[in-house]
C-alpha cells in the first residue's frame, strides 16, 4: 500500500483501523511505528469499536474472572478472557474514560473498606495490555478519616487525571475538626507528580462523605456523595447528593439529586433510570425486577444490563425496556458478584512503559519512577 498511495492517505486510512490492527502494523515499516507511537496519534486516535468488561466471582473456583465483551451486532457472541495487570492485588475498579480503567489496588477488610496507610492506583488500557502505577500519597492512617478516588481523562488535555478527596470517615467527627489535612490532590499523568487543584479555595465542604462509585461525563467526575447535617436539637442527619469535579479548572459543585416517587418504591423492586442534562434530571424509564436481581450497567444503545440471583448463582441478561426482551450473557458466577465495565478502544498508554511505577514522596518533592 505505501508504495501507491500518498502517506497522507495511509494516515487516514491507519486512524480508522482498529487498535489490535495499529499494534500489528508498527511493525510493518518505520514510518507507520513513527506515526501510531506519536504523542499527537495516540491522543487523537478514537476507536470505532465498544467493549463490555464484566467483572465476577467464578462459581467453581471463587476466582476474580473478567471477560470482555464487544458491545456491536455481535452481543453477546463475541466475547474473549482478560488478565487483570501483574502487581494488582485485592483491586476494585473505581473509574473509566476515554478507554482507561482506574484500579484501586489496596487492602481491605471483610467490608470491602481500604485499609488504612496502603493504597496504590493502576491506570489500565486493556485493548492494548498495558498499565502504569500510581502510589497514593498521603493515605489517611488513622481512624478519622478516609479516603475517595477520582479518574477521568480530561476532555481538553487528553491527560489521566486521578483525584484523591481525603474526607471524615464518621458523622460524630464532623463537628470536632476545623480543617481536613491534604482534602484534595491530584495527579496528572504528563506531570507524573501530585498537586493541590488548581481551585484550592474551593473544595468540598467537610461534612460532605464520599461514596466509591463515581463516573465521568463531558468533562466531569461525578461522586455519589452523602451530606451530614447536625440539627438544632443535636440529631445527625444525611441526605444524599451529588458532588461533581470539573476536570479542565478542578471546580467542585453540588447537584441536587431528584427526589424518589414513594408510590412506585412500594410495589415490587424497581430501578428508575434518570438521565442528568445541564444539572436537571429527566426520568427515561422504570424497570420492574424480580425480588433477588440487580441493575448493573448499560449497553451502548442504553438497554439496562440485570444481574438475576438464583440460590448462590449470578446470571447476567440485558433487559430491553420497550420489547421486554431478555439476551442472555451466558456468564454464570457467584451471587451478586458481578460488575460491568463499559470502554472504548484506544492508544493511551502506548508511550508509556509497561508496569511504571510513580512513587511520588510529595512532602520532600522527590519522585521516584520505577520500571519493573
Amino acid at each position: 500500500m505505501s508504495d501507491y498511495l500518498p502517506f497522507e492517505i495511509q494516515v487516514d486510512i491507519i486512524k480508522r483501523l482498529p487498535v489490535k490492527s495499529l499494534i500489528q502494523f508498527r511493525s510493518v515499516s518505520k514510518a507507520w511505528k513513527s506515526l501510531i507511537d506519536s504523542s499527537q496519534f495516540i491522543a487523537h486516535y478514537s476507536g470505532h469499536v465498544r467493549h463490555l468488561l464484566v467483572r465476577y466471582i467464578d462459581r467453581v473456583d471463587f476466582n476474580e474472572k473478567y471477560v470482555s465483551v464487544v458491545d456491536d451486532d455481535t452481543f453477546p457472541r463475541n466475547k474473549v478472557s482478560v488478565s487483570i495487570p501483574l502487581l494488582v492485588e485485592n483491586c476494585r475498579i473505581i473509574g473509566r474514560s476515554q478507554g482507561l480503567l482506574c484500579l484501586h489496588d489496596g487492602y481491605r477488610n471483610s467490608c470491602g473498606v481500604p485499609l488504612a496507610g496502603i493504597g496504590r492506583v493502576v491506570l489500565w488500557n486493556p485493548s492494548i495490555r498495558k498499565a502504569v502505577v500510581v502510589v497514593l500519597p498521603n493515605v489517611p492512617k488513622d481512624r478519622i478519616y478516609t479516603t475517595a478516588l477520582g479518574f477521568g481523562v480530561c476532555h481538553e488535555t487528553n491527560d489521566p487525571k486521578i483525584v484523591k478527596i481525603t474526607h471524615i470517615r464518621l458523622s460524630k467527627d464532623t463537628e470536632q475538626i476545623s480543617c481536613i489535612p491534604q482534602q484534595v490532590e491530584v495527579f496528572t499523568l504528563s506531570a507524573g507528580v501530585w498537586r493541590i487543584p488548581y481551585n484550592n479555595n474551593n473544595l468540598p465542604r467537610k461534612s460532605i462523605r464520599f461514596g466509591w462509585n463515581q463516573v465521568v461525563v463531558d468533562g466531569f467526575l461525578y461522586w455519589l456523595a452523602e451530606d451530614w447535617i447536625i440539627t438544632t436539637d443535636s440529631e445527625i442527619r444525611s441526605y444524599s447528593l451529588i458532588v461533581s469535579f470539573d476536570m479542565e479548572n478542578e471546580e467542585f459543585r453540588e447537584v441536587n439529586l431528584p427526589e424518589h416517587t414513594y408510590g412506585e418504591l412500594l410495589n415490587n423492586p424497581i430501578f428508575i433510570v434518570w438521565m442528568m442534562e445541564d444539572g436537571l434530571f429527566t426520568k427515561l424509564f422504570t424497570i420492574n425486577t424480580p425480588q433477588d436481581a440487580s441493575v448493573i450497567g448499560f449497553r451502548k444503545s442504553g438497554a439496562p444490563i440485570v444481574e438475576i440471583v438464583e440460590d448462590v448463582c449470578g446470571l447476567v441478561v440485558v433487559y430491553e425496556p420497550y420489547s421486554n426482551y431478555i439476551d442472555n450473557f451466558w456468564i454464570h458466577g457467584t451471587a451478586f458478584s458481578f460488575a460491568v465495565y463499559p470502554y472504548m478502544e484506544t492508544l493511551l498508554l502506548l508511550d508509556q512503559p509497561d508496569l511504571m511505577v510513580y512513587n511520588d514522596t510529595f512532602q520532600s518533592g522527590e519522585l521516584r519512577i520505577e520500571v519493573f
